[in-house]
């Protein structure tokens, strides 16, 4: 396997800017990487070029749920959820181990919304567009043994239903590996300054290497933009709507002090909205806010202490013998969902998660959607790129993926998690097993394998890329993993090639942003 490493970056750069292609995508995100994809399956000569790194924006920092957007049956929006149960679907098929079955719960209470009733029968309507029964009803009795610890006063039982959840950054890196697989390049550290225009049509950009500052101009047929809340900023033609910036944050804790099997729904009792309390990567989530985020786009987003306190509220009003404060909190995280704004004075909530393209000659922008339905996006944009291309779009269906034969000696567990994360890459991820050991970092369930393969080949330029998303111990370790940072750069200073002034920078740069970003606000008690 050819290396994808920095050392690579630097010296395939110069002849990446030379070469002609039929299609540059801008933006590393699910969005960015789901159209080179499907563009190299096409046969299609395609690059991704990514600003920071790839999935460093709302792609790492979402809700990681693949659902299929029950709320918007009450708004009508039948085509947009069953779209989004079908690719749901799609996925937990194609990506076992990466994207999986999540049960949620919603709990009832007497004068609440929504009540069983209403809401069985929306599920009923979900589960008709989903092709399959997918829900039950528990009273209150039923309920007491499978979510033990919710608030038991009024409670006239709860309904069962499934979506699922994954690790966001790494189904981009997954989608990004398939789409190299399929003859596709990406590209992350690269800016893109301005596109390039003849006689009123794109025909390529202009962009500057941010790691050594080396400006670059690349010639292409088509550009297809797919920079989330930074659609447009590169011009898009005509433009009916606006991308709205809402925020959405996050507190982590640590799995034994909210020990839930399930994802719990409910409605805050501050303004009846939608939040989830759920199980993720060993630890509870206890999600999202939804503000409009007013700060600048190029700076890391972080949670608020007002948001702090709604979810801690939230969390308070459904497990309240758990008693989770601010000392509770391992990590947090803030993205902004690129939403496409309808105008007049809407909550943010009731925005549409619909999206829309922007079309001029030789570019295509994708503003709006969402992680579910990235292959759906994709396709569209594709086709709407092909008569600048010139060469026809087709639906290509892959071959199916061929299981790799992994090792019998390792847990069924761990197999199907690898597999699932690194697909076919898993093979040549099991060399550095065999050099690490199996295990794992901290009580995470990430092996020091893992580690050692992102610092060779994930294209790894800064220490957050690699404990933010190649890896997530950054967030699931108390003070981001610094307790192991002396290991990691034991393992990784060598792989990444970096000096020992280098590591010293990184580790500067990684502490203060995480404790800008991921850690409460100061303002938090």
């Amino acid at each position: 396997m050819n290396a994808w490493n920095a050392a690579w970056r630097d010296a395939a750069l110069p002849g990446l800017a030379s070469r002609d292609w039929d299609l540059l995508v801008v933006g590393g995100g699910i969005s960015g990487a789901g159209i080179l994809r499907e563009a190299a399956r096409q046969g299609w000569k395609c690059l991704l070029l990514e600003q920071r790194d790839f999935a460093w924006g709302t792609s790492s920092r979402s809700s990681k749920m693949v659902h299929g957007g029950l709320r918007y049956i009450a708004k009508g929006r039948f085509g947009l959820t069953r779209d989004s149960v079908r690719e749901r679907q799609r996925l937990l098929d194609e990506m076992p181990g990466l994207v999986e079955p999540l049960s949620f719960v919603m709990p009832h209470y007497r004068g609440g919304f929504p009540g069983p009733r209403v809401f069985g029968g929306v599920l009923t309507v979900y589960d008709a567009l989903a092709g399959r029964r997918n829900h039950r009803f528990y009273d209150p009795a039923q309920l007491r043994y499978l979510a033990p610890g919710l608030r038991p006063d009024h409670l006239l039982g709860g309904t069962r239903f499934y979506d699922a959840v994954t690790d966001d950054a790494r189904l981009v890196m997954r989608v990004l590996g398939e789409a190299r697989a399929a003859g596709g390049e990406a590209l992350n550290g690269v800016r893109v300054l301005e596109l390039l225009r003849d006689g009123g049509r794109v025909v390529g950009l202009v962009a500057e290497d941010r790691e050594s500052g080396r400006p670059f101009t690349f010639r292409c047929r088509a550009v297809a933009q797919a920079t989330g809340a930074w659609a447009g900023a590169l011009g898009a033609g005509e433009r009916p709507a606006r991308i709205r910036p809402l925020r959405g944050s996050h507190l982590l804790v640590p799995h034994w002090r909210l020990p839930v099997a399930h994802a719990f729904s409910f409605m805050h009792a501050a303004d009846q909205r939608p939040v989830f309390v759920f199980p993720w990567e060993g630890a509870t989530v206890i999600g999202t806010t939804d503000l409009d985020h007013r700060e600048t786009l190029d700076d890391d987003p972080r949670i608020a202490a007002e948001e702090v306190d709604y979810l801690l509220a939230a969390c308070t009003q459904q497990f309240p013998a758990a008693a989770i404060g601010p000392a509770d909190v391992l990590s947090t995280w803030a993205g902004v969902r690129p939403v496409v704004g309808e105008g007049g004075a809407r909550r943010p909530s009731d925005e549409s998660r619909e999206h829309v393209l922007w079309v001029e000659p030789g570019s295509v922008t994708l503003a709006g959607g969402k992680l579910t339905t990235f292959r759906l996006l994709a396709r569209e944009v594709l086709q709407a790129c092909a008569p600048f291309v010139g060469r026809p779009y087709q639906d290509v269906t892959p071959p199916p993926a061929v299981a790799p034969d992994l090792p019998r000696h390792l847990p069924a567990a761990v197999r199907r998690r690898l597999a699932g994360r690194y697909g076919a890459a898993v093979t040549a991820l099991l060399r550095d097993l065999d050099r690490t050991g199996g295990a794992c970092i901290g009580d995470t369930e990430t092996l020091w394998a893992e580690l050692a393969w992102a610092a060779r080949q994930e294209l790894v330029l800064h220490l957050d890329d690699l404990l933010l998303r190649r890896t997530r111990i950054g967030l699931l370790l108390a003070d981001g993993a610094a307790a192991e940072l002396p290991r990691i750069r034991a393992l990784c200073q060598p792989l990444l090639g970096w000096s020992d002034s280098r590591w010293l920078r990184e580790e500067q740069a990684y502490h203060a942003l995480w404790r800008r970003c991921y850690s409460l606000p100061a303002a938090s008690p």
